[in-house]
């Protein structure tokens, strides 16, 4: 039996077996082995493969448009940026990843066209491994929907958990320490539904033996493979409705309950005309948001403060020890303190060390040995 049937036979099985308290444990181990075995199939089958489109990340940020063959990408990313994306009203127009640069609130922020995600990509479809390599190295997931067909939302979703994409969620809490001696033992926080058992039983396909396990959140197994296999990358996303001049008034109500169908609350979903231009100031504050992007003004010495080209940084690396590392050179090594104004400071240029949380538009000025 070959993989992919190896595979079809454990989905079989975990979709015949009842979900209980006494089934749990089987249905963990079976669902271990699943992803081991994808996880072979994948890298058999990309190991004679490109390895990948070569797209080289600048700028402050970098965010994916996903959508479906034709659903306005390539028009968005032309409005949006200096890009020139080949634009066309057929299937597998953009053959290639295209980049452009969008200049925002002084951030520069890479937007990435990707070509037109399908089913199956996850599984190399359409050349879908290649697509979702660079939706990986992305910020931020922007999904790009047809007003008239937000149903594609289900199927891009699919596509991305599949090649190990978690949307809009934090890694589960878990820490595993092996040890020579003992089998496994396992610590839960209050709340976790899991039983030891279950546990126990998936850590086991993943070759624990002797091991501490802790595990600080309420999960499911799903989320317990996920810890485990510990390849999973997790991204914030937004989601455009493109084409929205289109639709009459009363199919409004029709497009919102589909969204809200999809746990998309419509009133953060950006409604867009990529054609007509509209929408654009919207969804570009929509994404500067969705990344968590911070401007810092740096005060520098006999120049004063630069207010035209801030540092940008994110809220969770916002600390003056970050700026050091993205200024770069021998800043870390010669710094004596920051003298720091705005939001985060108590009071004007307040006396901080490389600890201090710094928040949108402060300006910090770096006091460095000579």
């Amino acid at each position: 039996m070959g993989l992919e049937e190896e595979i079809e036979a454990i989905e079989d099985e975990i979709a015949e077996t009842p979900y209980n308290k006494s089934t749990e444990a089987h249905i963990g181990r079976l669902k271990a082995k699943l992803a081991e075995k994808k996880e072979k199939l994948e890298q058999q089958s990309g190991s004679g493969g490109g390895g990948g489109y070569a797209v080289e990340k600048t700028g402050d940020a970098t965010v994916a448009l996903v959508g479906f063959p034709s659903v306005g990408k390539s028009t968005l990313l032309n409005a949006l940026t200096n890009a020139e994306s080949e634009v066309g009203s057929y299937e597998f127009t953009t053959l290639d990843v295209n980049p452009g640069m969008l200049q925002y609130r002084g951030a520069n922020i890479q937007l990435m066209d990707v070509p037109g995600l399908i089913e199956g990509a996850a599984h190399g479809r359409g050349g879908g491994q290649e697509v979702l390599s660079v939706v990986r190295t992305a910020d931020l997931v922007l999904f790009v929907l047809s007003v008239f067909e937000i149903d594609q939302y289900d199927r891009l979703a699919e596509e991305l958990y599949n090649n190990k994409i978690r949307l809009d969620t934090e890694p589960p809490s878990i820490s595993v320490t092996k040890r020579h001696t003992g089998g496994l033992k396992v610590t839960t926080a209050k709340g976790v539904d899991l039983d030891e058992a279950t546990i126990k039983e998936v850590c086991r396909e993943y070759g624990y033996v002797n091991a501490d396990i802790t595990i600080q959140q309420n999960l499911d197994i799903d989320e317990l493979v996920d810890a485990l296999m510990d390849n999973r990358v997790y991204l914030p996303s937004a989601v455009a409705v493109n084409k929205a001049d289109l639709i009459e008034p009363d199919y409004l109500d029709t497009v919102n309950a589909d969204l809200r169908d999809r746990g998309i609350d419509p009133d953060d979903a950006v409604f867009i005309s990529a054609e007509e231009e509209k929408g654009l100031d919207a969804l570009k504050e929509k994404i500067f948001d969705s990344l968590g992007l911070i401007r810092i003004y740096m005060d520098k010495p006999g120049r004063g403060v630069d207010y035209d080209e801030p540092l940008v940084i994110t809220e969770d690396e916002n600390t003056v020890e970050d700026v050091l590392d993205k200024l770069g050179g021998d800043f870390d090594e010669r710094f004596r303190f920051g003298r720091v104004s705005g939001e985060s400071a108590k009071h004007d240029e307040q006396q901080v060390g490389r600890t201090h949380e710094l928040a949108d538009e402060d300006v910090l000025r770096i006091v460095a040995r000579k």
